[in-house]
């Protein structure tokens, strides 16, 4: 499976992105689609994940509630509506496929996008 992602820009605190992520190959309800990022000297971090089959989602505690994940089965697209962005919320942006059950951690991810740029000015 290869993941195409884009939608990152520069926009100022508050404002709103919406990043995409289009993969190329079958994804399999069991699969787990996960959005990470990576800040300048920083480890690359869990952002959100959803389960392909069932929807279910899960997020960091520094998104909930401005974030959301969700996918279109039908486009083999996940998408990162993120809401109320912060300055701390710069970073590159990767998506990321896991075949198997969930994972919090980078490493637990197989197949990933190239990363999109976001970046929030205060």
């Amino acid at each position: 499976v290869q993941l195409q992602a884009s939608g990152g820009g520069f926009v100022q605190a508050e404002d709103s992105l919406r990043l995409s992520c289009v993969a190329s190959g079958r994804i399999f309800s069991s699969h787990i689609m996960g959005w990470f990022r990576q800040a300048p000297g920083k480890e690359r971090e869990f952002v959100a994940a959803i389960r392909w089959g069932g929807g279910n989602t899960y997020y960091a505690d520094s998104v909930k509630g401005r974030f959301t994940i969700s996918r279109d089965n039908t486009k083999n697209t996940v998408y990162l509506q993120m809401n109320s962005l912060k300055p701390e919320d710069t970073a590159i942006y990767y998506c990321a496929r896991r075949a198997g059950g969930l994972s919090y951690t980078a490493s637990g991810y197989g197949s990933w996008g190239q990363g999109t740029q976001v970046t929030v000015s205060s």
